[in-house]
């Protein structure tokens, strides 16, 4: 217990330095994870013979993250993906699983373990991947999409290399060999069954599987949900994928498999949102565990050996994936920078591949030595996949320092006084103020398919990036009254008023700000009207809150004016102290500035309807000392 309680301190400690280190550096929770796990295993050997148990309880957490990859996907959306599972999924897999076992033909190994090799080699990591395209923010990216829907595929397949293998394996096969000197009973049972038996009951394990998620789950959840014990819904969600891992480890199967699918098959249910809120926290935690696991787990000895081999081939897969990849990429005709995103996400080996090598080496198809040096390139390439990402992100900035955009820009034929740049949730509501208020504007986006549905509902919009000089010119700069940043990115909408400041120092810029350092960045770059984007519907809750605790309507609706009014005017006070390299916190005189604000801000609140109505100016001149605005400077409008 003693030891137990040293490690997970240890485990944690690590954790919380090196993983957010790793973030900030821009490299991602991934690589900050794997780097604790070569850490505590092969350079300090602090996890010791624990590694082996450590593997199989981290494993859980690929199992949960599966678990809700399922739920995200019920059997429809499966099916409205098919063309992409069956053509970039099934492509690639044939396609690396061919070219990879032509190759290890080559270097004398035999077609049945050349064709195992390749099939493990083909899968690439689920957990790596959308671990750090959710990180990234690259999961709506087409080529983030499409990389989604191969590790589905993947996924899926899986369940077809187990069936398979045994069919590979010659009987009797058992060899007596494990890779981690132990074994789970089902291994040992399905490794003694002739190829036939082994693949019957392979596809038994599965049909379990899917008719308990379809019919058992769901009246057994809702008894326990009856209960109305919080601690016994976190208790259910677990058992659902414990169970199901240990049904599929009993017969010895991939554990994340069966979760994987118990998730589609519930996916549809009343309680989906119910498991993702229960299951998520235990996920991110479990999750880091087998990143950690997959460090820890690799053979620097073995590197230290033969150090060209190893590297080579772990080049050589990565370099072999890619090729295959890029070639769907391109036959497809998908982006360059989406191309080089998918391409890159999928020229790694997976976490899958650990499970299917130990499996293959318990059926005698592939010798224990062998397989240990591929457990080491799996786990080299993974290690490397963090890094294909940071790739990744200098092409696209050197591609849109180029071009822009993959897609050319939209030819703009008009233009009016206003210009709006970027439609998405907040600019669309802008646009659809002022033009049915009778004024023309010139809109700009760089979501293509942003454009085309407002262009389906009647709305007029050109696609291009409305940071770039050439489109803004394009649009008016020079001619235009008012300019409306409305981006999505805060970075990108600081850009574009920089430079409409610079070329126009008249220009009436209108800006988009998601919190108050977004409004302080925005007030130095030039904008003259901010407006923090949760601000007025923030204060509209509020309204109702008051309401509902006892206030009439009329004294909720005064209390948020005098609060619209002076924290409007405090905002414009606190610009004037902000530091652009000065946390806030930090900062000594905003710090007090603020806090004497708020004291204003209160007692102003608390004094309303405890002094006579006429003390309280209803016209806002006074505004509780406001400072007035220099008529030179229009910049009033800070909310």
């Amino acid at each position: 217990m003693e030891n137990f309680l040293l490690l997970a301190t240890v485990y944690l400690t690590l954790m919380i330095v090196a993983v957010p280190l790793a973030v900030r550096l821009g490299l991602g929770s991934v690589l900050g994870y794997l780097t604790c796990g070569i850490l505590l295993g092969p350079l300090v050997n602090l996890t010791g013979s624990d590694l082996d148990a450590l593997q199989h309880f981290a494993e859980l957490g690929v199992a949960l993250m599966l678990f809700l990859i399922g739920l995200e996907l019920e059997p429809r959306s499966l099916w409205n993906m098919r063309r992409k599972l069956v053509g970039f999924g099934a492509a690639q897999i044939v396609g690396t699983t061919l070219l990879l076992a032509v190759i290890a033909i080559l270097f004398g190994l035999s077609w049945q373990a050349a064709l195992v090799v390749g099939m493990i080699l083909s899968l690439s990591s689920t957990a790596i991947v959308l671990q750090t395209l959710t990180e990234k923010g690259l999961m709506r990216t087409n080529g983030g999409r499409s990389a989604f829907s191969v590790l589905l595929t993947q996924d899926i397949a899986v369940i077809l290399m187990i069936a398979l293998m045994p069919l590979l394996a010659p009987f009797p096969h058992r060899n007596g060999a494990s890779l981690h000197g132990d074994e789970y009973i089902g291994e040992v049972f399905m490794a003694n069954l002739p190829g036939w038996a082994g693949t019957l009951i392979t596809l038994a394990a599965v049909g379990s599987v899917i008719l308990l998620g379809q019919f058992a789950i769901r009246p057994i959840f809702r008894f326990v949900i009856s209960a109305r014990l919080r601690e016994m819904e976190t208790a259910m969600a677990l058992l659902i994928v414990v169970g199901i891992a240990s049904l599929m480890i009993l017969v010895g199967l991939s554990p994340a498999l069966g979760t994987f699918l118990a998730g589609v098959m519930l996916a549809g249910s009343e309680f989906r949102h119910e498991l993702e809120s229960q299951i998520e926290p235990f996920k991110g935690l479990l999750l880091g565990l087998f990143f950690i696991t997959v460090g820890a787990g690799m053979d620097l000895q073995l590197l230290l050996e033969k150090p060209v081999p190893i590297l080579g081939i772990t080049a050589a897969l990565i370099g072999t994936k890619a090729l295959v990849v890029g070639i769907i990429a391109r036959m497809t005709k998908m982006g360059r920078t989406d191309r080089s995103l998918f391409t890159l996400s999928l020229a790694q080996a997976g976490e899958f591949g650990f499970v299917l090598i130990a499996y293959a080496v318990s059926l005698a198809i592939l010798p224990k030595s062998l397989a240990e040096g591929f457990l080491l390139v799996i786990a080299l390439s993974m290690l490397v996949t963090p890094l294909l990402f940071i790739v990744h992100g200098q092409i696209r900035r050197r591609l849109d320092e180029k071009t822009g955009s993959d897609i050319p820009s939209d030819d703009i034929d008009e233009q009016q006084l206003i210009i709006i740049a970027g439609v998405g949730r907040f600019g669309q509501t802008v646009n659809r103020l002022v033009t049915m208020s009778g004024f023309q504007t010139t809109v700009l986006d760089h979501d293509l398919k942003v454009i085309q549905v407002m262009r389906r509902f009647g709305f007029k919009g050109y696609f291009g990036d409305p940071t770039r000089p050439e489109i803004l010119a394009a649009a008016g700069l020079d001619t235009a009254g008012i300019l409306v940043a409305a981006l999505d990115d805060p970075a990108a909408n600081l850009k574009l008023i920089t430079y409409a400041r610079e070329r126009r120092p008249d220009l009436h810029i209108i800006s988009r700000a998601r919190d108050r350092v977004d409004v302080y960045r925005l007030y130095a770059a030039g904008a003259n009207d901010i407006v923090r984007e949760l601000f007025d519907s923030s204060l509209r809750a509020g309204r109702y809150v008051l309401e509902n605790a006892g206030l009439s309507e009329y004294e909720a609706a005064e209390l948020e004016k005098i609060f619209y009014r002076l924290d409007r005017a405090a905002l414009r006070d606190l610009a004037e102290l902000w530091k652009p390299n000065v946390p806030l916190e930090q900062n000594t005189e905003y710090v007090k500035r603020s806090r004497e604000l708020n004291k204003t801000l209160e007692s102003a609140l608390i004094n309303r309807f405890a002094a006579p109505t006429d003390e309280f100016p209803s016209d806002g001149k006074d505004e509780a000392k406001q400072p007035e605005t220099p008529s030179e400077d229009t910049r009033s409008g800070v909310e």
